[in-house]
């Protein structure tokens, strides 16, 4: 187990070595969720891990976000409690075990937005890891992307958002269940490696119950063309991120 830190510092994250662990899509996807710009929002995320993507918005947004981290493997729910605990944010961040496909166990329309990092493959697409905590996570061993989609619709208020990031060659299909599920798709930006190379990586932002009209942001650049991480991406380390209150 290690002790990383993220955000230069500012939140301290214990996690295991094996399994899913802190990376560039954790901190992408956090820096793209935007709250109301008034009130207090409930959020929910889907496939907490250790809570990194949770707490990262309860210290992000004090006073606009409470989050809930809803996990299905009981030790990085049990990390993620710790980490909350050693965070000081505990009023502002909630962790439970629980199994997403499982989402009508909670009220339908209970939540202001949805965050969530699915699987990158389906189950049964390539070697599966003999590491069960990676096969869960980034294999689709537990849910599929319908499954991540039918309870965000299920537990999104109307007019509610979901927020997500996933690898490049599945956007078709994301967007095609999020409009399947009454969740419209708003707001997409692509993520390159690099100028001149295809896109690896996009986030998305949808309305539940929204009409359509999708806004495609300015592409982000990871590194430059002297290898070095560009302006934009290292805004997303950044405590502001990159999303706007709106």
């Amino acid at each position: 187990m290690t002790h990383d830190e993220i955000l230069y510092g500012k939140l301290k994250i214990w996690q295991p070595d094996e399994g899913p662990r802190v990376n560039m899509d954790t901190v992408l996807l956090a820096a793209w969720v935007r709250p109301r710009s008034r009130g207090e929002s409930a959020f929910v995320e889907l496939g907490s891990a250790t809570g990194a993507v949770s707490l990262l918005l309860a210290l992000r947004f004090p006073g606009k976000l409470r989050v809930l981290g809803l996990e299905i493997q009981p030790h990085l729910e049990e990390l993620a409690r710790r980490n909350c605990l050693e965070n000081g944010l505990t009023e502002r961040a909630a962790f439970r075990c629980m199994d997403l496909r499982e989402h009508r166990a909670l009220p339908p329309s209970s939540f202001d937005g949805v965050v969530v990092n699915p699987p990158y493959e389906e189950a049964g697409r390539g070697r599966r890891s003999p590491v069960p905590a990676v096969s869960i996570a980034r294999q689709g061993a537990c849910c599929s992307l319908g499954d991540v989609v039918d309870a965000s619709s299920w537990l999104l208020k109307e007019k509610g958002r979901f927020f997500a990031v996933l690898r490049a060659d599945r956007t078709g299909e994301l967007l095609t269940l999020m409009t399947g599920r009454k969740i419209e798709p708003k707001r997409l930006m692509l993520v390159y490696p690099r100028q001149g190379e295809r896109a690896n990586l996009f986030l998305v932002e949808g309305l539940k119950g929204g009409g359509s009209g999708l806004t495609v942001e300015p592409p982000l650049f990871v590194y430059d063309e002297a290898g070095n991480y560009t302006p934009e991406l290292l805004r997303a380390y950044e405590t502001e991120g990159f999303s706007r209150c709106r």
